[in-house]
């Protein structure tokens, strides 16, 4: 039986009783919100659903009955129903993710796998000294950089409620908790659950950029501001344990910086602009600040030593004898009854000034070096006056938030798309035919503009004047908010050196450039995401480097050049494959380019949300990057979508994902010398896969035009266009077909008919052309000792488990009859990559390998089935009306939203 085949290991018991507890009591919450009948509906729905994936053929005909022709009040509050299940399940999940860490830390006799003391044994044990070790840290960094995502946008209320719940089903396991304390924690699972029933989920009106900025800034300041002291402290806890050292006597460098794309991101969103760069940046600043100031206020208040029982230091003494002088409105803060308690009044002086800072009034700090020293001097005092365990660790957190987050919480790329450059150039210098130009004479052109020094001939319109005020807004954002507040300036579509020489161009025009070099103050970084651009990605940094110009501005630089690697776009144009290896080709290419031309090269990994546009473990990032590539140990990567609700979600969990990233580098980065060269059949054997699958991948989806028509009848597409979840459009303007549509929507659209074509199309046939060329051993090795590939085979099996293709036939149906060769197409390939992959795993079923995935889908698709039912009676509803009909398009909306949520995937 299905239901009987979902097995809980011992290990997961605790989940089982969660998931059991939590349906009961959404059980009753739905009785009471919605009424028996309503609740007796929701139940008939789940069993039809368990009975039809049990096989039983009366429930698959129940089910099709029971789903059509429902009101969209109906079909709404159903899909709210499944949702509120899939929140509660979704959220124990990673209660229980939570629970087994603890139980690890808990243990002494084992490290958790992956962990930081895993690591940090692993290295001591490889002979690595504790010298060798702080100097191996010293030289990582870590920079996640955090996106906006079309169809993530869950309500921060919403979120803090997940966080409740969360924590008492934590609380539940403890086992001191009487009768009452346990009743009372249910009551309040049981508030949140309903408070979210009576919440909308989403708003009903299109997200604005400022919307997508809270939303990433709740992850910054409610998790990450929290954590990032603890991560530091559990690898100096590591270190002490393994070399046997105190663990006061270790001070480990700062790795960890934070980054954002919210705000700054240009490309194809006219609403992001030079304006919005600096309200984003005042909105960083101003939160920060405002952080720090309630956490002095929280040391003014634990740190109540009395004069008269302990002395401070002379230079914090001097500090609170000058500063009772310069900020007299710290009195208010300090009452004269404390006068005698130093560090109160000390700290409550430091607040005065942040609160100056904040408000922009004299006495503020003009930058967060002025307030480390500060806090600084607080440290020295507790340490030079017995004050280790009476304030001092507290105060050192807070050294480390402020040398992690300065004045500016995340860095900000600017990033634009290359075209939008040459029309800027082209209304500048009166040259209409400039972006049609071949990119040999736009690179001629611009070399002598550049030596020339020319400025611009031409006046320009709202568009050219709004790019250059762009330039002038970083260029008074670093001034104002200091260094770190602007990071790279990206170039989106960039295909060779005339683009990023455009950029240049266009600082000159906006005066930006640096009065003592004569360079632009900018570091331009050129995001390759077309297969072809990463194929040549070698030629292009080596053409780029050999420009006069450039080379100029580089050496001003630092010699730094960052280059980002696009993993969203190139699987929309060659399927997975291909799009992998066009990766580790490209990054094999840029090393070797960097190395001859002595270029400080970093590699940033812009990646999405699923395994279909790049997203996954970063572990298996790291592991799967090619020889060489974390030699420096630095790692800067987009974090996107549900990747950052499932990886940040909760302080522990946000903890094991920075660990595990940490990890990953630290061991990369220590045994980069010592990875051996892939053998050249492997090499060969994968270039004929990525061939083949691109070429079966491009037979399919860019074959005719036919296609198209076909993906917009199957999947709700049409749907997700008119969400407007989010504050840019669903395609690129001046395209068409799947060329102009974002990978977001392409990726989201296919997973919600459960065809999830863009995570395995094209794999099988590449491997059968493989297997036919190369021989079943070669792929056999490939497996078992390439972690590149093997990572990929992971990433499709879970791509595949995830398919469905008796529900994704509901969808193919609501295409025309010459459109359904199509789907025979897709069903053909997945049997053949099922059959190859089930082969190379030695396995009987898809994710045997991995029973925690197998068994979570299993759990949920009973629970998903009548949402996708529902949604394919609305579509044709909907259609039917022309797709006029707006209860029906909120209906449809709601079942996405739903869908997504089971799935655990937003594409």
């Amino acid at each position: 039986m299905y239901r009987q085949s979902i097995q809980f290991p011992v290990k997961d018991a605790a989940l089982r009783e969660d998931v059991h507890a939590l349906g009961g009591l959404i059980g009753e919450t739905l009785r009471d919100q919605g009424g028996e009948e309503f609740f007796e509906l929701v139940e008939g729905d789940r069993l039809a659903a368990i009975l039809r994936r049990d096989g039983d053929p009366k429930g698959g005909v129940d089910l099709q009955e029971r789903t059509q022709g429902r009101s969209p009040s109906a079909a709404t509050d159903l899909t709210r129903a499944f949702s509120i299940w899939f929140m509660a399940v979704n959220t124990a999940e990673k209660a229980h993710r939570v629970r087994r860490r603890r139980e690890y830390l808990s243990d002494s006799s084992t490290s958790q796998p992956g962990g930081i003391a895993d690591c940090i044994g692993r290295l001591q044990r490889s002979g690595v000294s504790l010298e060798q070790a702080l100097q191996l840290i010293g030289k990582m960094s870590i920079e996640p950089v955090f996106t906006a995502h079309p169809t993530e946008s869950t309500r921060r209320t919403i979120l803090r409620k997940q966080q409740h719940m969360a924590h008492d089903l934590l609380d539940r396991t403890n086992p001191t908790s009487t009768r009452a304390e346990l009743d009372m924690l249910w009551a309040r699972v049981r508030l949140e659950i309903t408070s979210i029933w009576q919440t909308e989920e989403h708003p009903r009106e299109g997200l604005t950029v400022v919307d997508e900025r809270e939303h990433v800034l709740f992850f910054l300041i409610d998790i990450l501001y929290r954590v990032v002291p603890l991560f530091y402290e559990e690898i100096e806890a590591a270190l002490a344990h393994a070399y046997s050292v105190p663990v006061e006597t270790l001070d480990v460098p700062n790795i960890l910086r934070f980054g954002s794309w919210v705000g700054g991101d240009m490309d194809g969103n006219a609403d992001v602009h030079g304006k919005t760069i600096r309200e984003t940046l005042q909105r960083h600043q101003q939160l920060i600040v405002s952080t720090y100031f309630s956490e002095c206020q929280q040391l003014a208040e634990s740190l109540s030593q009395s004069a008269n029982r302990v002395s401070v230091s002379a230079a914090l003494a001097e500090c609170i004898d000058a500063y009772t002088v310069v900020l007299p409105g710290a009195k208010a803060l300090a009452p004269a009854r404390h006068d005698r308690m130093p560090y109160r009044v000390f700290f409550g002086q430091v607040s005065e000034r942040l609160k100056a800072s904040y408000e922009g009034r004299p006495n503020a700090y003009q930058n967060p070096d002025e307030l480390l020293s500060d806090i600084g001097l607080a440290a020295q005092s507790l340490i030079e006056n017995r004050g280790r365990h009476a304030g001092y660790f507290l105060v050192r957190r807070l050294m480390r938030r402020v040398r992690t987050f300065g004045f500016h919480l995340a860095t900000l790329d600017v990033i634009q798309h290359a075209h939008l450059h040459d029309q800027v150039i082209a209304q500048g210098l009166d040259q209409k035919t400039w972006p049609s130009l071949p990119a040999a004479e736009r690179l001629r052109q611009l070399r002598d503009l550049l030596v020339r020094d020319q400025g611009p001939t031409a006046a320009f319109d709202a568009m050219g004047r709004r790019s250059l005020w762009v330039f002038e807004a970083i260029a008074q954002a670093r001034h104002k908010f200091g260094g770190r507040s602007i990071g790279e300036y990206i170039v989106s579509g960039a295909r060779g050196p005339e683009d990023i020489l455009a950029v240049l161009l266009l600082a000159r025009w906006a005066d930006i450039t640096d009065k003592r070099t004569g360079e632009c103050p900018l570091d331009v970084a050129p995001l390759l995401e077309s297969i072809d651009t990463l194929e040549a990605a070698g030629d292009v940094l080596g053409a780029l480097h050999a420009e006069p110009a450039y080379r100029r501005h580089l050496e001003a630089r630092a010699n730094r050049q960052m280059v980002v690697i696009g993993y969203s776009d190139t699987n929309k144009q060659g399927g997975i494959a291909a799009s992998r290896w066009a990766l580790q080709v490209a990054q094999v290419q840029l090393l070797d380019a960097a190395r001859a031309a002595g270029i400080n090269l970093l590699i940033f990994h812009g990646r999405g949300g699923t395994p279909a546009r790049g997203g996954g473990r970063t572990e298996h990032l790291v592991e799967s990057l090619p020889s060489g590539a974390m030699r420096g140990g630095v790692l800067r990567l987009t974090e996107q979508g549900e990747v950052v609700n499932q990886s940040y979600s909760l302080r522990p969990i946000a903890m094991r994902t920075l660990e595990r990233t940490f990890a990953s580098v630290a061991l990369a980065t220590a045994h980069a010398a010592q990875m051996p060269p892939v053998p050249a059949d492997q090499i060969a054997a994968m270039r004929s896969i990525a061939a083949h699958s691109r070429e079966a991948y491009g037979n399919l989806v860019f074959g005719g035009p036919e296609f198209f028509e076909y993906f917009r009848a199957a999947t709700p597409l049409d749907v997700i266009e008119r969400m407007h979840i989010a504050s840019r459009p669903a395609s690129r303007e001046g395209g068409a077909g799947v060329q102009a549509l974002r990978p977001v929507p392409w990726v989201f659209a296919w997973t919600q008919s459960r065809h999830m074509l863009p995570g395995w199309f094209g794999f099988g046939s590449g491997l059968q052309a493989a297997l036919e060329q190369h021989g079943e051993g070669v792929i056999a090795r490939m497996t078992a000792q390439w972690p590149f590939f093997g990572h990929l085979l992971d990433d499709v099996e879970a791509m595949l488990g995830r398919t469905d293709l008796e529900i994704a036939g509901h969808y193919d149906a609501l295409a025309a009859d010459p459109l359904q060769a199509f789907a025979q197409t897709i069903a053909k390939e997945y049997a053949l990559t099922v059959r190859h992959v089930l082969h190379l795993r030695g396995s009987a079923r898809l994710l045997d390998s991995d029973p925690t995935l197998q068994r979570s889908i299993k759990l949920r698709n009973p629970y998903v089935d009548p949402m996708h039912l529902m949604q394919v009676d609305l579509l044709r509803r909907w259609r039917a009306t022309q797709r006029q009909d707006q209860a029906l398009f909120g209906a449809l909306r709601a079942t996405i939203i739903g869908i997504a949520q089971g799935l655990q995937a937003t594409g």
